[in-house]
Order: C-alpha cells, then structure tokens, then sequence
C-alpha cells in the first residue's frame, strides 16, 4: 500500500494551505502548459489519478466531460473533492493507485497531476492505465522532476563563490528518497526520465510530447520569484497515446 501522508494532520493542514491547493487550477503554474497538451475534454470519459481535491476533476467536468472518475488514497482528499468540486458527471473514490483495478477500455483520458512519484511500482500502474484506455485513449500526467527529486538534501546551496546550486544526489541510483515536506519522513520514489518513458513505452504507449517545465515570459513578468524555477526543473509534463 501506497504512504498516505496526506491523511496526517500536520501535512494535510499544510499542504491545504499552498496555492495549487486553494486556488486550484488557477494556482498551479504548470496548467496552461498541460492544457495544451490535453484533447478537448467534452464528450470525454475521464480517469483522474491521484485527484485530491477534485480540481481537475470539475474541470473536466465543467469542459464537457461525459463523466469523470476521481481516485485519491486519501480519505481527507476525497471528502475535500466531494464537499467542494462536486458535480454530476463526476464520482470520486478511494483508491491506492498501487493496487487499483480498473476497468477495460472504460476512458478515453487518463490524467495525474504529481500524484505517481509516491508509487513504488509505477510500472504496474502503466499496465492498468493502458488496458483502461480505449485505442487512441491519452495519458497526460506530471510529476516531479527527477532532477528536483534527486537530492538527499533538497533546498537550494550556495558555493564558495556565492552561486546558488540545487544539489543533484546519485541520480542514477532509483529508488525511495525520505524528505521532510510538510512533515518528516515523506517518501517518494525516483526514476530516472529515462526509466519513466521506458516504461510507458513498454507499456504499449506512444510518446507524444515531453516538457521539462519553466515558467513563461509573462509567468515570470507577474511573478519575479519563479525566476528560480529556470535554474532547475521541479516538473515533468509527459503525453503519452495508446
């Protein structure tokens, strides 16, 4: 079974308060570029891994979508979703997207936003998804970039010159990486970009377009402090199509 941090009070109190959390979409700054990467949503049947509260999840619905299935571990994250972004064509349930069972052929989409780097397994979950989508089903998901993930010691350093530099640590060693975010002892999963398109491509997926995320000119213009995000990747964005 999957960590739940986010059913520990000390992080769920703290993840409730970042800005994707509430402000939703809107404050994700990676969501105009996954955007465009998604097809048109209306008429869609849509699979959200990794939901927490539901933003994507009526969104989609709101764009169109025939229905929308949210999955989450977390039982604080499905009751957020359910009293905040509920709506008609959506139906959110727990689920530990390490053992899930989904049905054949069922979506069209299947979209995660940095939900897998918990998964132990990812490759089992590639298989699921893939017989989950129907023939030229996509996947679009994020997670964090292993080059953000790959430090023991994470947070910024300065060199005896006084360059900042994020510390990259055995990044060809994958594996479990415990940080202290929001609570001690979180544990996420590295891979290698490599190892996770490997295994899409085993998977039976077509690769489609592969974003190391950088704010825009006018991201940047709004928000001097994402200045910071151009000396390292913290997201990867991957479409993938079966």
């Amino acid at each position: 079974m999957a960590q739940n941090v986010y059913d520990t009070p000390e992080f769920f109190e703290g993840y409730s308060q970042l800005g994707r959390s509430v402000h939703g979409l809107a404050g994700a700054t990676e969501s105009p570029t996954i955007r465009t990467l998604l097809p048109a949503l209306n008429g869609l049947r849509i699979l959200d891994l990794g939901c927490g509260f539901g933003w994507f999840s009526r969104f989609a619905a709101e764009e169109g979508a025939a229905s929308v299935l949210g999955l989450d571990l977390s039982e604080n994250m499905i009751a957020r979703a359910r009293a905040e972004n509920a709506h008609p064509a959506i139906v959110y349930e727990i689920a530990d997207l390490e053992r899930v069972e989904l049905p054949a052929a069922a979506f069209d989409l299947a979209y995660s936003s940095l939900a897998f780097h918990y998964l132990e397994d990812f490759g089992r979950l590639v298989e699921k998804v893939h017989s989950a989508l129907a023939p030229g089903g996509k996947f679009v998901f994020t997670i964090e970039h292993p080059i953000y993930m790959a430090s023991r010691n994470p947070g910024w350093r300065t060199d005896d010159a006084g360059q900042r530099f994020w510390p990259v640590d055995g990044y060809s060693v994958e594996g479990p990486r415990t940080t202290d975010w929001l609570a001690k002892g979180v544990v996420k999963y590295h891979r290698t970009i490599g190892t996770t398109l490997n295994t899409l491509i085993d998977g039976g997926f077509a690769i489609r377009r592969v974003v190391e995320w950088h704010p825009s000119p006018d991201q940047l213009a709004a928000n001097p402090a994402l200045a910071e995000e151009m000396d390292r990747p913290m997201i990867l964005v991957v479409s993938a199509e079966r």
